[in-house]
């Protein structure tokens, strides 16, 4: 028998509704209007009475109208067909929506997040009848562009089930039956490609979890070298308005060693989004060179759709990052912007009258980010493999100020941190990651007694160059002058990448070891100038070899002589202090 209720008040896009039988915290349930039916999810209830929240448009929604509950919560399908696809937040194909009911979309539409009707050719695993498994141990697979899809025991299965029948190799559609398997208590579970589950809570179907250590290679220098992030870990990239948060997004996405990449575009302004889907599609894979959308998800809800979608949106990515790590692959999130989720819960928050916490946000909004990062991590799976979900998330803070709430809850739960400068990006320094204000707390695969030098060099740089601004250059003694020029040479060769050159826009982890190693021995090399003007000169040349230097292919003919060059010039360097 249906469960009806009645809307009693309508506020924004928050209707309260009196209900009669039971209904569940975070139950969907529809409006049910003009023959449309508006998906709305229960986020309070009072008494016989629940505050829901509706994730279309609520125009022309009246009291008195009735509401369908679905003794359901908010859940995504997965199986194979997700890769390369774009989703909204309740995982609606953009694509296939706009296909069938124009660019404008009327609200109340739905269709399947998976396609019915394609076939996909199933390979079963030998000797499974008859074997006890358990939630999450692998039936078969389907090969899923390069990767092994597989098929799983139903992760909601409790206890030991027995396999009764898989079905042989062939091609089957995602909807049918490939499995039937025996519980505890003598019942039938049939088992087809695809499983629902509800996108708030974690899928938990692993063995073990451990603590991060890997490193995740982004191929960005700073960040491998000075603030690494482990496969796994978490961390989050905060910066004012043009520093340049997407676009390290979007090159991280590239380049990262991964396997498959999560994009969550939550209340990011539509003009972007719609760049991101344009761009992507375009973008090469470096390592298949084909598309790098046959490796992507795409979950989008820009700033103009309703804010409790774009809530919704952050959880189905989460959901989907760690359906593909149960199949012991390494999986990268990147949410961009949670500043704008977390507006969007104090929109929720207003509008169920709670008591705010700073700048309006709730009293819970700390323990909601923490939730969202905790889902991150590296797992040992049911079946011996292991595999990761790395979660980063860009912060947008008003004005670029990291004092905020949205910054600092995310601060306390993150990895590592790269604190994008304004200043950086108007110097056109990129990536515009603030040497100085970033961290990490994963170890760095490069030796971290070099790495703290060369930390303690830009920081010194930075207080030269700040005295420089009081008493000018003509103020500041030769050896200050000489740790300020360091500084900036470190920065120019090694920390700023030339994001439009094929080579210089990632580098991978071999090379900037043996990069590092000369340009530290550089740094700690005690120079003997006659005058500034001369160490000026010194400095400048190096850059400049070490800039042409960074953009030749590695291990090529010019690659040699350029490095060759450098060696010549520091040798010659060398011989002309001997002489002095």
């Amino acid at each position: 028998m249906k469960n009806y209720g009645k809307i009693i008040a309508i506020r924004g896009n928050m209707i309260t509704v009196e209900f009669e039988q039971n209904v569940a915290q975070n139950e969907v349930g529809y409006v049910l209007v003009d023959d449309q039916r508006l998906k709305s999810e229960v986020i309070r209830i009072t008494g016989n009475t629940a505050y829901m929240q509706v994730f279309e448009d609520t125009k022309g929604i009246k009291v008195e109208d009735k509401i369908e509950f679905s003794k359901e919560m908010i859940s995504v399908e997965l199986g194979p067909g997700l890769l390369g696809q774009v989703y909204d937040g309740l995982q609606n194909p953009l694509y296939d929506l706009a296909e069938e009911f124009g660019v404008f979309l009327p609200r109340g539409k739905q269709l399947e997040a998976l396609n019915s009707e394609k076939k996909w050719h199933f390979l079963p695993h030998e000797g499974m009848e008859g074997e006890k498994v358990s939630a999450g141990k692998p039936l078969g697979y389907v090969e899923e562009g390069i990767f092994k899809h597989f098929i799983f025991v139903p992760f909601s299965a409790k206890g030991e089930l027995t396999v009764e029948k898989v079905a042989g190799e062939g091609d089957y559609r995602v909807k049918e039956k490939i499995a039937t398997l025996k519980d505890e208590s003598g019942n039938s579970i049939e088992v087809t490609m695809v499983a629902t589950w509800p996108v708030k809570v974690p899928l938990s179907a692993y063995t073990q979890k451990f603590t991060p250590h890997d490193p995740l290679v982004t191929k960005m220098r700073i960040l491998d070298t000075f603030f690494p992030v482990a496969k796994g870990g978490t961390y989050c990239i905060p910066g004012p308005f043009g520093s340049g948060k997407t676009v390290l997004q979007q090159l991280i996405s590239r380049y990262a060693d991964v396997d498959i990449v999560i994009i969550a575009a939550c209340g990011e302004r539509a003009g972007e989004v719609v760049e991101t889907l344009k761009r992507f599609p375009k973008l090469t894979d470096p390592r298949t060179g084909r598309s790098l959308m046959e490796r992507t998800v795409i979950v989008c809800n820009t700033s103009s759709m309703p804010v409790a979608a774009r809530d919704a949106s952050v959880y189905t990515a989460a959901t989907l990052g760690e359906y593909y790590r149960q199949m012991g692959l390494d999986v990268l999130l990147l949410a961009d912007s949670t500043s704008r989720w977390a507006q969007a819960m104090r929109e929720i928050s207003g509008r169920l009258e709670e008591i705010p916490g700073e700048e309006a946000y709730p009293a819970y909004l700390e323990s909601r980010i923490a939730e969202f990062y905790e889902r991150a991590g590296r797992v040992q799976l049911p079946f011996g493999e292991k595999g990761s979900l790395t979660i980063g998330g860009t912060v947008s803070p008003a004005g670029g100020n990291f004092d905020e709430p949205v910054t600092q809850s995310t601060l306390k739960v993150v990895g590592a941190f790269h604190g994008l400068s304004r200043d950086r990006a108007n110097a056109r320094k990129y990536p515009s990651v603030d040497p100085l204000q970033s961290w990490s707390r994963y170890r760095s695969p490069l030796s971290e007694d070099k790495v703290r030098k060369a930390r303690d060099i830009l920081t010194k740089g930075d207080e030269v160059n700040q005295m420089m601004k009081v008493v000018g250059e003509e103020g500041t003694s030769l050896d200050d002058y000489q740790i300020y020029l360091k500084s900036e040479f470190l920065d120019a060769v090694y920390l700023q990448q030339n994001g439009f050159n094929p080579v210089d826009a990632a580098t991978g982890l071999e090379r900037q070891k043996y990069v590092f190693d000369k340009i530290f021995s550089i740094l700690v090399s005690n120079f003997k100038f006659p005058d500034k003007d001369e160490a000026r000169k010194i400095f400048y040349r190096l850059r400049s070899l070490f800039i042409d230097w960074n953009y030749t292919e590695k291990d090529s003919q010019e690659y040699r002589n350029q490095e060759k060059e450098i060696d010549k010039f520091l040798e010659s360097q060398e011989k002309q202090e001997e002489e002095q």
